[in-house]
């Protein structure tokens, strides 16, 4: 619910959308602390699409396709609440599931084995983590130690979401 997801993760996922990108029935489930139903978070993904995508590309059937493909869970990363309801959202399906980090990098072990601990990690699971990564080589490699203790190597993505912004 966060900066980055209105302005970057949510418009990128509208564009997939429209660009027919998912295979059905891909469902994209927003988890933050914060509480709130469904339906305020699907007008919350449609105001940053609204906000962040050109008038041009907004194409009111695809619009509805995608916020009808997205749901909310309120989840805590410290306390571990939540993540039942993340596992009860997800499901039992042997689909490929991606967790895409945007949150401090002293979240990432947390939210690492909070997954692990509710059975969440299949071997078709994804972690994406954003950098920085850590605050010095130690921090990121304890970083990458405590991930990687949850997932494979290949299952890790880091990115950096400082390309292509100004300088």
């Amino acid at each position: 619910t966060g900066d980055l997801a209105e302005r970057k993760l949510l418009p990128a996922l509208y564009y997939r959308q429209c660009d027919q990108q998912f295979s059905e029935p891909t469902r994209i489930i927003g988890a933050s602390r914060s509480k709130m139903p469904d339906e305020e978070f699907r007008h919350f993904a449609e105001k940053a699409i609204r906000d962040h995508v050109p008038a041009s590309d907004i194409k009111e059937e695809e619009l509805r396709k995608f916020t009808q493909r997205i749901s909310y869970v309120a989840v805590d990363a410290k306390s571990g609440d939540g993540f039942e309801d993340l596992k009860q959202a997800i499901g039992d399906s042997a689909s490929i599931r991606a967790f895409y980090l945007a949150v401090a990098p002293a979240l990432f072990g947390e939210i690492s084995h909070k997954l692990k601990q509710h059975g969440l990690i299949t071997a078709d699971s994804r972690i994406v983590v954003e950098k920085p990564i850590g605050r010095d080589l130690q921090s990121a490699r304890g970083l990458n130690d405590q991930i990687g203790a949850d997932f494979g190597e290949h299952q890790i993505f880091r990115i950096d979401h400082y390309l292509g912004k100004e300088t």
